[in-house]
C-alpha cells in the first residue's frame, strides 16, 4: 500500500526531576545540600532512511514519544539523559508544523535529521539553589516537560525521470521491463492506484529512478480521478517522459491527449510545464500504431520533441529511450544518483513555537489565567507539594512581573489563579514563616 500523507504527533521527554538530598558524613552530621540535576529529556528526530518508499508505517503508528531524562542522586550526581527516539522517514518527505502552519523541513538526502520535538530540561537539584541567605534548601525543581509538535507528513517522490500520460498507456508495462519493479498491470483505466518507483542500473553501476505516475485525465490538477493526489510527485523529477497510445486506444486521440496532459501540468505548476520532455509512442506492436507513427512523430518532432517509438509489450525501443535518458540527465549536469545535501543541511532542528509574553486576563468571574512562556515553563517545574518550593514560586511571581499583570487584569482575593499545570487562590496575606 502506497501512502503519501500523514499526520502524527511527537512528544519529547521530560526531563528528570532534581532531587534534596544533605552531605552526611563522619563528623558532620549536617552537611550542606549535595542533590543533583535531573537529566534532560530525550529528542524525536526523523530521519531519512534510502529504503522506504512510503508512509505506511504511519497508518499504524501516529504518536512518538521520547525516553524521559533520570532523576538526580545525591553526592551532585546527575541523571542520565533520556535517549532519544529516531523515526525513520523515506527521502522526499516534506514536514509541515501544523501548530505553525508552515513547512519546517524538506528531507531528501539519505541520513539528514531532524528534530521536531526537543527533550525538556532537567530539574535542579536542591544543590543548586543554595543561596548565602538559603544555605539549606529543602526543596529541586521538577524536569521540565518536553516539547510536543503536531506534523503532516507528506511524501514527494525523488526521481530522476517521471512516466506521465493518460491511463492504460503502457507505463507500468514499461517500467517493469526497464527495471525490477513489478507493478500492477491490466486492460483497464486506474489500474496504478499508486506511484511505482523503478530502478534501472547501467553497466557502469550507475542507478537512474524512474517514477510510474498514476494516470492523469482533464480536470486533474482540481481533483478529478487521481490527479491532485499524483500531480505534486512529478514536482522533483528532472525530466518528464510522455507516454502515448499511438494506437489511439478507445477511439482516442494521441496528440489531444498529449496536449491535455500538459495543460494539466501548467495549471497545477507552470515549472512542470516547462521540464524538459521525451515522447514515447507505445504500442508499435499493434498494427495501428504503427500506421499512425509517422504522423504523430512529424507533428511532435515539429514542435521541438525527441520522439522514440517503442513497445512496452515487446522491449523493442526501450534500451535506446533509457540511453537517451540518460544522455539528457547528464547533459544538465544532473547525476544519476540519489540527490547530496550540503553537510551544514544534513543536521536540521524544527523552529522553535514563538515566544509568548506574559499576560494575564480574566476567563470567568473567578478566575484569571496567566500565559506567558517563560512564567509556564516555571510553573512546570514547581512541585507544589513542599512549601520551600511554594514560596520560591511566589518570589518568582514577584519578579517576573505576574503579580503586576494580575493587578491590572483585575484578580481579586480569593480567585483562582491559572499558569500552565499550576492552580493557586490568589491572596495578599504574606505566607506563613
Amino acid at each position: 500500500m502506497f501512502i503519501d500523507e500523514a499526520q502524527i504527533t511527537v512528544r519529547g521527554g521530560n526531563g528528570g526531576h532534581g532531587v534534596v538530598s544533605f552531605r552526611r558524613e563522619a563528623f558532620e552530621p549536617r552537611g550542606g545540600p549535595n542533590g543533583g540535576d535531573g537529566g534532560d529529556g530525550g529528542d524525536v528526530i526523523l530521519e531519512v532512511k534510502p529504503d522506504m518508499r512510503t508512509l505506511l508505517d504511519f497508518k499504524y503508528r501516529s504518536i512518538f514519544r521520547a525516553e524521559r531524562g533520570r532523576s538526580g542522586t545525591s553526592k551532585k550526581h546527575r541523571g542520565r539523559d533520556g535517549e532519544d527516539t529516531i523515526v525513520p522517514v523515506p527521502p522526499g518527505t516534506v514536514v509541515y508544523d501544523l501548530d505553525l502552519q508552515q513547512q519546517v523541513a524538506d528531507l531528501v538526502a539519505p541520513g539528514q535529521r531532524l528534530i521536531v520535538a526537543r527533550g525538556g530540561k532537567g530539574g535542579r537539584g536542591n544543590a543548586s539553589f543554595a543561596t548565602p541567605s538559603r544555605q539549606a534548601p529543602r526543596f529541586c525543581q521538577l524536569g521540565a516537560p518536553g516539547e510536543e509538535r503536531h506534523l503532516r507528513l507528506e511524501l514527494k517522490l525523488l526521481a530522476d525521470v517521471g512516466i506521465i500520460g493518460y491511463p492504460n498507456v503502457g507505463k507500468s508495462s514499461f517500467i517493469s521491463v526497464v527495471s525490477a519493479a513489478k507493478p500492477e498491470i491490466a486492460e483497464y483505466p486506474f489500474t496504478t492506484l499508486q506511484p511505482n518507483l523503478g530502478v534501472v542500473q547501467f553497466e557502469d553501476f550507475s542507478t537512474m529512478v524512474i517514477a510510474d505516475l498514476p494516470g492523469l485525465i482533464v480536470g486533474a490538477h482540481e481533483g478529478v480521478g487521481l490527479g491532485d493526489r499524483f500531480l505534486r510527485h512529478v514536482e522533483r523529477t528532472k525530466l518528464l517522459v510522455h507516454m502515448l497510445d499511438a494506437g489511439g486506444w478507445e477511439e482516442r486521440e494521441p496528440l489531444q491527449d498529449f496536449r491535455d496532459i500538459n495543460h494539466e501540468l501548467a495549471m497545477y505548476d507552470e515549472r512542470l510545464a516547462q521540464l524538459e520532455q521525451v515522447v514515447a509512442l507505445n504500442k508499435m506492436d499493434l498494427p495501428q500504431a504503427r500506421e499512425n507513427e509517422p504522423e504523430l512523430r512529424a507533428a511532435l518532432e515539429a514542435e521541438g520533441y525527441a520522439v522514440f517509438a517503442i513497445s512496452a509489450a515487446t522491449g523493442a525501443g526501450c534500451e535506446e529511450l533509457v540511453d537517451h535518458l540518460r544522455e539528457r540527465l547528464v547533459a544538465h549536469g544532473l547525476e544519476v544518483e540519489a540527490e547530496s545535501v550540503a553537510a551544514e543541511h544534513m543536521e536540521l532542528e524544527i523552529p522553535p513555537l514563538p515566544w509568548r509574553e506574559l499576560a494575564a486576563r480574566r476567563i470567568d468571574a473567578e478566575t484569571v489565567e496567566v500565559t506567558g512562556t517563560r512564567i509556564e515553563n516555571l510553573a512546570a517545574t514547581i512541585d507544589m507539594e513542599a512549601d520551600e518550593a511554594v514560596a520560591f514560586f511566589q518570589e518568582q511571581l514577584a519578579e517576573q512581573g505576574v503579580l503586576k499583570a494580575l493587578r491590572r487584569a483585575g484578580v481579586e482575593e480569593g480567585d483562582t489563579v491559572i499558569i500552565g499545570p499550576v492552580e493557586f487562590v490568589y491572596t495578599t496575606e504574606e505566607p506563613r514563616k
